[in-house]
């Protein structure tokens, strides 16, 4: 039997992903299908816009649904490593070696990916360049444009 796909999550994107779950469940589960049941209402359903915007909403909300569940049942929660390599779940403070720029990035699983909030996906270019990487390593990613190049500057405690 193949291996199933692992979600790697933190323990505090798990608990995101539950309580999205249980809203779409409890709350939005109800609002499609009150819509839909105005837009039945509403009769000859071949020209009903409402009713196709509705069906769409329960297709795209059960869609999610779905997906959801997967991602929990298969999610694998990051334990925290070792400080002294990168790894999922490491908070690390990086320097651009060509804007000389620190930031301080967490790298997480795909699912809760959000650079513009300083979370790197792990299968990201620069993601994948610093998990194994330890304090002072300058690593190369490759990103559309151009070779990046951060140093490693500090593993924060994990």
């Amino acid at each position: 039997m193949a291996e199933m796909q692992r979600t790697l999550v933190t323990k505090e994107g798990l608990e995101n992903m539950q309580k999205e779950l249980d809203e779409l469940r409890s709350v939005k589960r109800a609002e499609v299908a009150q819509r839909l049941k105005e837009a039945i209402a509403m009769g000859d359903l071949s020209e009903n816009s409402e009713y196709d915007e509705a069906k769409n909403a329960q297709a795209f909300l059960e869609g999610r649904i779905q997906q959801l569940e997967q991602q929990i049942r298969t999610a694998q929660v990051i334990e925290k490593g070792t400080k002294n390599r990168v790894d999922v779940g490491s908070t690390v403070v990086i320097e651009d070696m060509e804007e000389h720029v620190q930031e301080t990035v967490t790298i997480v699983g795909s699912t809760e990916s959000n650079p513009f909030e300083g979370l790197i996906s792990n299968e990201s270019p620069v993601g994948r360049a610093l998990v194994g990487a330890k304090a002072g390593d300058i690593v190369e990613a490759d990103a559309p444009t151009a070779v990046l190049k951060y140093k490693v500057i500090e593993i924060k405690d994990n």
